[in-house]
C-alpha cells in the first residue's frame, strides 16, 4: 500500500505546527499591539500636557499683559507641533486673545485611527498669577488631532504583527524539523521495512534497529513488532493446522477416516455431473450392516468400533472400482461406482462386498462373520440429485432389512409411494388413540392337558378412517419409532385388564390374558409400577396377566432387561418369551431370565408337517422349556395334523386358526360357550 504525500504525517504535522504557531503568535502579537495601543494614549495625554506646561509661562504673560502680540507667538508656537489642530488663550467670558486653527489630517486609515484614539482630544489648563495673590486670568486651551499618533501606531503594529508571525514561523519550522528528524523519518524508514514484509509468513523477516534508537520508545517499538510477527507466524501456522483439520474433521468420519456424508454429496454431486457429461452410469449403494448391535452387546462398543474400522478396510479394498467411499454414521456405508454401462455391474460389486464382509474376522480372539444389507440406486435411471439419490439408497437398503437380510436390493419406482404412504401414517398415528380408533381383538389359548380355554392374546387393531384395517406389523413400528407406542401400550393394557375384570366377573375365572409388550415399553421406567396400579384398579390376581416380550428385544440389552422382567415378577405377572427361535438367544441367557413360558413362533409350526428342519426346531424349543421348567405354546396352529404333531413334541398350550380367529370381546364369549359344549361332548362321546 502506498502512501500518499497529502496523507503523509510529516505534511500533517508540517500543517498542524504552522497552524498553532499561526495561532500564537497572532494572539502574541495582538496582546503587544493591544499594549502599544495603551501606551500610545497614554504617550498623547502626556504630549498635550508637556505641550500646555511649556506654554504657561508665556501665555499668563500675555494674558496678564493683554499683549496680542505675544499671545499669537504664543500659540504659533504650539503650531509648530503636527499634532496641534487648533490653540486659543484668553478668558472663556471674553473673545480669546489669540487663537489659531487648521483642519484635520487626511489620512486614508483615518476611520480606524478614529475609533482608537477618537477624532482629536481635547486638552486646557488655568492660567494663574503668581502668588501669594495667584489671580486667575484665563484659559490656555489645545486641541491636538490623532492622526499622527494613529499612523505611527499602525506602523509600529504593523512591525510587531509581522515580526511575530515570522518568530512563530521559524519557531514551528524548528519545531518541525526537530520531530521530523526524532520520528517522522525513523518511522518513514520502519514502514518501508513493513512494506517488504509478506503477510502470509509475516516471521520470516524482522524490522532492523534503526541506528540510536535502541534504547527510546521507537526502539521498544521496533524489539515488541518484531515479537508480534513472530508471534503472528506462529498463530497463522496453528490456525492453519487447526483450519485444516477442522475441514478434515467436518467432512471425515474420526472412526475410520472415511468422508462423511457431507463430503459424500459434494463428491457426489461432481461425479454425476461428470457422468452426464460423459453419459456414463453410477450407482450409489448403501451398505448396512445386519444386527451390528448385538456385537456391540455382547462384547463392547470399543470392540465394536474396531469391528467397523475393520469393515472400512475390507471396503478400501474395492477402491479401484469405486469414486467414492464413505461412512454415513452407525454401521452404515455408501459406496459410488463410476464407469458402469449395465445394472449387473453394480450386481456384482453389491455381492462381492457381502461377501467380503462374511469372510471371518477377528475381534479379540474370537472369528466374526459379518452379513450385510445394501440398497442400489442408478444414475440416471432413478434420478440425477445427488442427494435424493443417496437418500433412495438408504431407503432401499431399510426397506431391504425389513422383509429380509444379507442380501443386495435395487430402488424400485414404487418405492417412494411407499415411504409417502409410511409418513402419512406416521402423522396420522400421532393422533389415533385420541380419535378412538383403535380397538382390541382377542385370540383363544387352549390348554392341551385339559382342552379348555386358558387365556386370550388381546391383539391390537387401528381402524383408520380412509385406509381400513391398518396391519400391525406396519403401525407398530411406526409407533416404536415416533413414540407414540408408550401411550398406546398403557391404553392397551388398561383395556384388556378391564375386560379380563368382565370375564371374571361373568364366571371365567381362571381365564388368563397375554398382552404384547414392545421393547420401547420394556425398557421405560416405572413399567412395574404401571402394571401394579392396572392390576390393582381391575382387582386382579396374580399371574391372570401374562406379559409377552419378544426374544430380539430381550437380547438388546440382556442385563436391563433382566433388571426390568425381575421387577414386573414382583408385581404378580406372568413372562412370556414371543417368536422364540426367530433370534439369536443362548441358555446361558435364558436360564438368567425370569421367564415362564415360551412361545414358538408361527413360521415353524407352519410347515411342521412337511420341513423336517422345522420340526427339529420345535422339538428342541419343547425340551429346552421342559429343561427349564417352562411352559410352551405354539402359536400359528392351523389343523388337527398339526395340533397332535405338536401335542406329540411336548407343547403345553396352542393358538391358531384351527382354534378360533381373533375375535372381538362379546364374540369370544359365545366362541367360548360354543367350544365348551363342543369339547364337553367329545369327552362324552370317548367316554361311551
Amino acid at each position: 500500500m502506498k502512501l500518499e504525500r497529502r496523507h503523509s504525517l510529516s505534511i500533517k504535522l508540517l500543517r498542524l505546527v504552522l497552524m498553532w504557531a499561526l495561532l500564537v503568535g497572532l494572539v502574541l502579537s495582538m496582546g503587544q499591539i493591544f499594549y502599544e495601543l495603551v501606551k500610545e494614549r497614554s504617550q498623547i495625554d502626556s504630549t498635550a500636557k508637556q505641550i500646555l506646561a511649556m506654554s504657561r509661562d508665556p501665555a499668563t504673560q500675555a494674558v496678564y499683559s493683554l499683549d496680542r502680540e505675544m499671545a499669537l507667538q504664543v500659540v504659533e508656537g504650539l503650531f509648530e507641533h503636527d499634532a496641534v489642530r487648533f490653540a486659543s488663550i484668553g478668558h472663556p467670558d471674553e473673545t480669546p486673545l489669540a487663537s489659531r486653527e487648521r483642519p484635520l489630517v487626511d489620512y486614508a486609515y483615518r476611520p480606524l485611527t478614529d475609533w482608537l484614539f477618537g477624532t482629536d482630544q481635547h486638552y486646557s489648563i488655568e492660567l494663574h498669577g503668581r502668588e501669594p495673590y495667584n489671580e486667575y486670568y484665563g484659559d490656555l486651551r489645545l486641541t491636538l488631532d490623532t492622526v499622527p499618533y494613529g499612523r505611527e501606531f499602525l506602523n509600529r503594529s504593523m512591525i510587531i504583527m509581522i515580526s511575530g508571525m515570522l518568530r512563530a514561523l521559524a519557531m514551528a519550522l524548528v519545531l518541525f524539523l526537530i520531530y521530523h528528524i526524532l520520528l517522522t523519518r525513523p518511522l518513514s524508514k520502519i514502514i518501508g521495512y513493513l512494506a517488504d514484509i509478506n503477510p502470509d509468513h509475516p516471521g520470516k523477516m524482522h524490522i532492523p534497529m534503526l541506528p540510536g534508537q535502541e534504547k527510546n520508545e521507537l526502539g521498544i517499538w521496533i524489539y515488541k513488532a518484531n515479537e508480534l510477527l513472530e508471534s503472528i507466524e506462529r498463530n497463522t501456522h496453528q490456525r492453519r493446522e487447526a483450519e485444516a483439520n477442522l475441514l478434515h474433521m467436518s467432512q471425515h468420519d474420526t472412526l475410520t477416516g472415511l468422508p462423511n456424508r457431507t463430503m459424500l454429496q459434494e463428491q457426489l454431486t461432481r461425479i454425476l455431473a461428470d457422468a452426464a457429461r460423459r453419459q456414463r452410469g453410477v450407482a450409489i449403494l448403501c451398505c448396512g450392516l445386519d444386527d451390528f448391535k448385538e456385537v456391540n452387546e455382547q462384547f463392547s462398543y470399543q470392540s465394536g468400533d474396531s469391528l467397523l474400522v475393520a469393515v472400512a478396510d475390507r471396503l478400501r479394498a474395492n477402491s479401484g472400482r469405486l469414486g467414492s467411499l464413505a461412512r454415513l454414521g452407525g454401521d452404515q456405508f455408501a459406496l459410488i461406482q463410476t464407469g458402469i454401462n449395465e445394472p449387473y455391474e453394480a450386481a456384482e460389486l453389491a455381492q462381492t462386498i457381502l461377501d467380503d464382509l462374511a469372510r471371518p474376522m477377528l475381534l479379540g480372539e474370537q472369528s466374526i462373520s459379518l452379513r450385510a444389507t445394501i440398497g442400489i440406486t442408478l444414475f440416471p435411471d432413478d434420478g440425477d440429485d445427488a442427494e435424493k439419490l443417496l437418500q433412495k439408497a438408504e431407503q432401499t437398503m431399510m426397506l431391504a432389512k425389513a422383509r429380509s437380510r444379507n442380501r443386495y436390493q435395487f430402488y424400485i419406482a414404487s418405492l417412494d409411494s411407499e415411504m409417502r404412504v409410511r409418513r402419512e401414517l406416521d402423522k396420522d398415528l400421532r393422533g389415533a388413540l385420541q380419535r378412538n380408533e383403535f380397538y382390541l381383538v382377542y385370540q383363544p389359548q387352549v390348554s392341551y392337558s385339559t382342552h379348555e380355554v386358558v387365556g386370550v392374546e388381546a391383539l391390537l387393531r387401528w381402524q383408520h378412517p380412509e385406509r381400513g384395517l391398518v396391519p400391525p406389523d406396519l403401525f407398530i413400528p411406526l409407533a416404536e419409532q415416533n413414540g407414540c407406542i408408550i401411550d398406546i401400550g398403557e391404553w392397551v393394557l388398561d383395556q384388556s385388564c378391564r375386560q379380563l375384570r368382565e370375564w371374571h366377573d361373568s364366571g371365567l375365572k381362571n381365564l388368563r390374558m397375554a398382552v404384547n409388550l414392545s421393547t420401547v415399553q420394556l425398557h421405560q421406567g416405572g413399567l412395574s409400577k404401571l402394571v401394579s396400579n392396572v392390576m390393582q384398579r381391575y382387582q386382579l390376581p396374580p399371574h391372570c396377566l401374562e406379559l409377552e416380550v419378544t426374544e430380539t428385544g430381550l437380547m438388546e440389552d440382556i442385563s436391563a432387561a433382566a433388571g426390568h422382567l425381575n421387577s414386573l415378577k414382583k408385581a404378580g405377572v406372568l413372562i412370556a418369551i414371543d417368536d422364540f427361535g426367530t433370534g439369536y438367544s443362548s441358555l446361558s441367557y435364558l436360564r438368567g431370565l425370569p421367564l415362564d413360558k415360551i412361545k414358538i413362533d408361527k413360521s415353524f409350526v407352519l410347515d411342521v408337517l412337511e420341513d423336517e428342519d422345522d420340526a427339529t426346531i420345535v422339538r428342541a424349543i419343547a425340551q429346552l422349556g421342559r429343561s427349564l421348567n417352562m411352559q410352551v405354546i405354539a402359536e400359528g396352529v392351523e389343523s388337527a395334523a398339526q395340533e397332535a404333531y405338536i401335542v406329540a413334541l411336548g407343547c403345553n398350550e396352542g393358538q391358531g386358526y384351527y382354534y378360533s380367529k381373533p375375535l372381538t370381546a362379546s364374540a369370544f364369549r359365545k366362541w367360548q360357550e360354543t367350544y365348551s359344549v363342543s369339547e364337553a361332548r367329545k369327552r362324552t362321546s370317548s367316554i361311551i
